[in-house]
């Protein structure tokens, strides 16, 4: 199999940026961001993604919910040891 020549357009484009693990450049068209689309794709999700959210058990609402029983527990033995029915 005879190998081909890259297109002009492609052997011409400015390259990535970025560094590959082997510490040399990457040798990859870069975008207009100045990146490749191995090293900096379009999006990273977005900001605070519910997608991901499972079960909730550590949402800022559940950690308030548990604090604040947990202080109306340690009310109630106090009141419970010192014996004040």
């Amino acid at each position: 199999m005879e190998r081909t020549e890259e297109p002009k357009a492609l052997r011409e484009a400015r390259r990535c940026l970025a560094k590959t693990r082997r510490g040399t450049a990457c040798q990859s068209p870069a975008m207009p961001n100045g990146r490749c689309r191995l090293h900096g794709g379009l999006s990273r999700g977005a900001p605070g993604n519910q997608n991901a959210l499972k079960h909730g058990m550590y949402s800022q609402a559940a950690i308030e919910t548990r604090r604040e029983a947990a202080a109306i527990r340690r009310e109630w033995r106090e009141i419970d040891r010192l014996g004040r029915w």
